[in-house]
C-alpha cells in the first residue's frame, strides 16, 4: 500500500506523485482488494466529519489496475477534462441517493462504505453529490488513479432527484457541478 504522512498521500509508483489534502480532512485509513476478480484496487479516505462520525464531505482516492491475467482496458466517455500538476484527469460529476442506489454488493463503492462504517463513519445523509477525477496512468489504459470528492447534498436543501433530469433544480446542475469541481480542486493539491 501507499503511505500517508500527515495530510499527504504518497505514491512512489503507478503513478509517482503526492496528494496533499486540506487540514480540514482527516485521514481515516485505507484498504486494498481484488475488484470483480479482474483488477487490484487500493483505497484511501480523507474525511471531514463531526464527532458522531457523520461525513459532510470527503476524498476517496483509488489506485486501480487490471491484473495480468486479463486484457481489459479502462474506457471512459470524456465530456470534460482537468489538468492538475501536468496530469490530465477526466472529470465527471453526479448526484445520487446512496441508499436507494448502492450498486453491486462487491463494488468498490460498497467496499468503501463498509470500510468507513467499520471506522465509525457514514455520510451525513443518503443524498450526495460526487466529483470524480480519473487519470489513466499508462498508454495501454490498464491502470488508473481516481480521486472522488463527495459532499452531502442535503446541506443545499436538495436531493439527487431534484438535480436530475426533470427535477425541480435540474436547471441549476451546471452551476452546482461547477462549484463542486472548484471545491474538489481547492481542497487538495497534486504534487509531483
Amino acid at each position: 500500500m501507499r503511505s500517508v504522512k500527515g495530510q499527504v498521500l504518497i505514491s512512489s509508483e503507478v503513478p509517482a506523485l503526492r496528494l496533499k489534502f486540506d487540514k480540514a480532512f482527516k485521514y481515516v485509513g485505507g484498504q486494498n482488494f481484488i475488484l470483480y476478480e479482474v483488477a487490484r484496487a487500493e483505497q484511501h479516505f480523507f474525511v471531514d466529519a463531526d464527532k458522531q462520525g457523520r461525513i459532510k464531505r470527503m476524498y476517496w482516492v483509488q489506485f486501480e489496475g487490471y491484473l495480468p491475467s486479463n486484457t481489459e482496458t479502462y474506457d471512459y466517455g470524456v465530456n470534460k477534462t482537468v489538468n492538475l500538476a501536468g496530469l490530465d484527469f477526466i472529470a465527471d460529476a453526479y448526484a445520487r441517493n446512496i441508499k436507494g442506489n448502492s450498486g453491486r454488493p462487491d463494488s468498490d463503492g460498497n467496499r468503501a462504505r463498509a470500510f468507513l462504517g467499520s471506522k465509525g463513519y457514514r455520510m451525513a445523509s443518503d443524498e450526495v453529490m460526487s466529483q470524480r477525477l480519473v487519470h489513466l496512468i499508462d498508454k495501454e489504459k490498464r491502470n488508473e488513479l481516481m480521486i472522488i470528492y463527495i459532499e452531502d447534498l442535503s446541506e443545499m436543501g436538495l436531493t439527487a432527484a431534484d438535480v436530475g433530469a426533470g427535477g425541480r433544480a435540474a436547471n441549476r446542475w451546471d452551476e452546482i457541478s461547477k462549484g463542486l469541481l472548484e471545491r474538489t480542486v481547492k481542497g487538495m493539491k497534486v504534487l509531483r
